[in-house]
């Protein structure tokens, strides 16, 4: 018997013949474009009254449908209009059918009509979009039901498929233009919000576990619609959200994504350190350390941090989460299984593995007791601000030092930063350099957050003296270090650091080379501190020799420090504590913008809607009549 092949939409038998036969769902889709040739509109249920019932009940074929759409000419798809709308709004009342199979094939052929039309409208304004799928005059209540159909799936205890389709459209409407302030689908998404159904995805595990990247992603997208131009109600919600659960969860989702591209980081990292380059290195020198570090990179998420970002900077409350542990990624344990599901994709920049959002959280490093998402955080940032040459990179290592200047301005954050009964290990990665070792691991020793901070702000600015010389970034660097020194200064905290790495201007100062004009005008600014160091050195050395003590106590220190203050004279300088507060609007809104573009770039390219397997539907639904 002849076996049957399918390619393209076209079923052709093997036999010596070889005439291409059609699915009836290509042939079903032939009549509603059928029209081009014979130069009218009519809705193809007319012949077949039963057409739209049994069209759903078919599975859905992507490429053909989306390939048809591409085909057409500009004139071509003006005629056929009236059928695209009816098409549209067919899809939307099977919505609301009992049937899954029948949601599920209609959530996906909107899914391909969107991204079909999309590619006709390229050039023009998003209203074409709006008028060739639904029509002007029925567009408000088209996208009313839409919106208020994929709310109730959401939030449905049903299918863990159709929730993931429903998010897949919504993350297809959303990006369906690059710049997704001119997308006008998405006037309609703010007047009928989903937003609490990605509250529910996000404050619920299992959903959360399922679904909670593309929630994320979603969300951070719908925040940066229009946001300089009108009130978008995303943003006001997002900013007074105070559940816990809500947030907690929003958090882990964030944990999650960065610890596995930390992990893939550092899995590639020893891959290549145990390889046959790593040999060759160690026979022949360190001269080309730096060129190889290059070599170890894991493509960013930019999506994810932009996530985070409006979290920290709309939300005070979510402050709270950057320093609570997560017991879910810190239990070693293993994995459970959980029931079969339709394979989904998550979406955004860099997708995590589907371990990452399936299965139980990544364990913590070994070195480290517990940990928290601002760990995870620094991690990461860590890592993407050692080479700043790649765009991905540059603005990911931007937007890190931009979340970071958030947290160094809030008083809440600067608490538990400089709380000395939370101290951590925090294994910060660090460039290969020439002139140092690579620090063990098993050294590093329990302190606050801070010093975390301060560490990765000091190791940007000592592995970047570059050519091109990254001025913004350094200027980002120095002013959280500032706004941390307000703090302490503002609070009285006294913190244990070295600040010699830091702090070394004065050694190229008194050497002869090319850094030297610029180090001895740093070191002429740091008058007060020379200053204090010469006034004070005299009084604790004679003190020393006067009472015959080879090395003085801290107590005997403070006691000289006292008795000679009032004879040390300093240059008054205003206004060292103060700073202008982070704003985005005014400074940084360019910058948002060209990143919101390249996220919806990619989180449209990632799209991916064939993953669905027609016999994982159908074990799935084995439940229907």
């Amino acid at each position: 018997m002849a076996q049957v092949e399918k390619r393209g939409g076209l079923l052709r038998k093997s036999s010596a013949s070889k005439k291409p036969l059609k699915e009836k769902v290509v042939l079903m889709y032939d009549e509603i474009f059928m029209v081009v040739a014979m130069s009218q509109t009519e809705d193809p249920s007319k012949c077949s009254p039963r057409f739209w019932e049994e069209l759903f009940l078919m599975k859905v074929n992507l490429e053909y449908l989306e390939g048809k759409l591409e085909s057409l000419d500009g004139e071509e798809l003006m005629k056929i209009k009236d059928n695209i709308n009816c098409l549209f709004q067919h899809c939307i009342q099977a919505l609301g059918e009992e049937h899954p199979i029948r949601v599920v094939n209609a959530l996906q052929t909107l899914c391909a009509l969107i991204r079909g039309v999309h590619q006709k409208n390229k050039s023009t304004s998003g209203f074409d979009i709006i008028n060739m799928l639904m029509g002007f005059d029925k567009a408000e209540l088209c996208m009313k039901n839409l919106m208020e159909s994929l709310d109730s799936l959401l939030c449905a205890e049903g299918s863990e498929s159709l929730k993931s389709l429903c998010l897949k459209l919504l993350l297809c409407l959303v990006t369906v233009t690059d710049n997704i302030s001119q997308n006008t689908i998405l006037e309609y998404v703010m007047i009928n919000s989903i937003f609490e159904a990605i509250l529910q995805i996000l404050s619920h595990p299992p959903s959360r576990r399922e679904h909670g990247y593309d929630a994320v992603v979603l969300l951070a997208l719908l925040v940066n619609y229009r946001k300089y131009e009108s009130v978008n109600p995303y943003i006001v919600k997002l900013s007074i959200v105070d559940d816990e659960a809500t947030l907690n969860g929003m958090g882990l989702v964030i944990a999650q994504a960065l610890s596995e591209y930390n992990r893939q980081y550092k899995d590639k990292e020893e891959e290549h350190q145990s390889g046959f380059f790593s040999a060759l290195t160690n026979m022949v020198g360190s001269m080309f350390i730096a060129d190889a570090h290059e070599k170890i990179s894991v493509q960013t998420n930019e999506a994810i941090l932009l996530a985070l970002y409006e979290a920290v900077h709309l939300n005070r409350n979510f402050i709270t989460v950057l320093a609570q542990s997560h017991p879910e990624m810190g239990l070693v344990t293993t994995p459970v299984s959980p029931a079969p599901t339709t394979p989904v994709t998550p979406l955004g920049t860099t997708p995590p593995s589907s371990d990452v959002i399936s299965s139980v959280e990544l364990p913590l490093d070994a070195d480290v007791q517990t940990s928290n998402l601002l760990i995870t955080f620094l991690k990461y940032s860590s890592i993407v601000m050692q080479d700043t040459k790649d765009e991905h990179r540059l603005h990911s290592g931007k937007l890190c030092l931009i979340i970071l200047t958030c947290i160094a301005e809030d008083q809440y954050a600067n608490a538990f930063l400089h709380d000395d009964n939370m101290n951590f290990r925090v294994n910060l990665h660090r460039m290969p350099m020439r002139h140092r070792k690579k620090a063990a691991d098993k050294n590093l020793p329990c302190r606050p957050l801070v010093c975390a901070v301060l560490d990765l702000m000091v190791e940007f600015i000592v592995t970047h003296m570059m050519k091109e010389f990254p001025m913004d970034l350094y200027i980002r660097c120095i002013q959280v270090v500032h706004k941390l020194l307000c703090y302490q200064k503002k609070c009285r905290v006294r913190l244990h650091y070295t600040w010699r790495e830091l702090w070394s201007v004065l050694r190229l100062s008194t050497n002869a080379g090319q850094w030297k004009e610029a180090a001895s005008k740093v070191t002429h600014a740091l008058v007060n501190i020379r200053a204090i160091i010469n006034h004070f050195n005299p009084k604790i050395e004679s003190y020393a020799a006067v009472n015959h003590i080879s090395q003085l106590s801290e107590e005997q220190v403070l006691e000289v420090v006292r008795a000679n203050y009032d004879t040390l004279t300093l240059k008054l300088q205003d206004g060292l504590d103060q700073y202008e507060r982070y704003s985005e609007q005014h400074k940084e809104a360019a910058f948002f913008k060209e990143l919101v573009r390249s996220i919806s770039t990619n989180v449209r390219r990632n799209l991916a809607f064939h993953t669905l397997s027609q016999e994982v539907l159908l074990k799935e639904f084995s439940t229907i009549s």
